[in-house]
């Protein structure tokens, strides 16, 4: 099945102590000049993390190559908790619903895709969030927070639908706060295990790579 996903998320307990972060692939030519042309091959990065990092004991190695199986290694997607980035805030603050402009009101659109703006004085990024924590949405329009009767989240989208009566009036500043997991696949078709080698400290490798589901 071609982009085949499972709303799984990988072993929470595993994940936290994973390796990995955020790819960006840039293209440079050195001038004669003495400058460089810099190019972004990508317009968005694209998270890359070893779970191997994350094993401590046989059982941590059974419960990944379980896991493993059931995604038929890298045919089948899942979700993946990244243990720096995800929630719409800083991890060390507590989620509200005004940590994020998803967009503005025009009285019509009823529906709003949930992302993410990094950046700073200089320049700044926003990433789509495809894969919300089922119920950890929480809204507000122009600094008032909704109900949850006001709108629904598609954890499996990211999509914020609001209700008849509740459409975000013509200007309105609609923010949100969530916890999110990043949508990955396994990037290798095999997972070698050498108990001997377990035994010595050797972590198998077992890279995840972010998709687009």
């Amino acid at each position: 099945m071609a982009n085949g996903f499972h709303e799984v998320r990988f072993p929470l307990r595993l994940s936290l102590s994973t390796s990995g972060g955020p790819v960006r692939r840039t293209d440079i030519v050195n001038l004669s000049n003495g400058r460089e042309s810099r190019n972004s091959r990508w317009r968005d990065a694209r998270r890359s993390y070893d779970a191997g990092s994350g094993l401590r004991s046989f059982t941590d190695l059974y419960e990944v190559l379980e896991f493993f199986e059931a995604r038929s290694g890298e045919l089948y997607g899942f979700r993946f908790r990244d243990p720096v980035d995800w929630t719409s805030g800083r991890p060390d603050v507590p989620v509200t619903a005004f940590d994020q402009l998803i967009g503005t009101g025009d009285g019509t659109t009823a529906s709003f895709q949930l992302a993410k703006t990094y950046g700073d004085a200089a320049a700044s990024t926003v990433r789509t969030i495809r894969k919300p924590v089922a119920c950890s949405v929480v809204i507000a329009f122009d600094g008032v927070e909704q109900g949850p009767s006001a709108f629904a989240c598609d954890a499996a989208t990211g999509l914020v639908s609001f209700a008849a009566g509740h459409i975000p009036a013509a200007g309105a500043a609609i923010t949100a706060g969530f916890e999110f997991d990043v949508p990955v696949r396994f990037a290798t078709g095999r997972i070698d295990v050498n108990l001997s080698a377990f035994n010595a400290g050797r972590i198998p490798t077992i890279p995840l790579t972010e998709i687009v589901p």
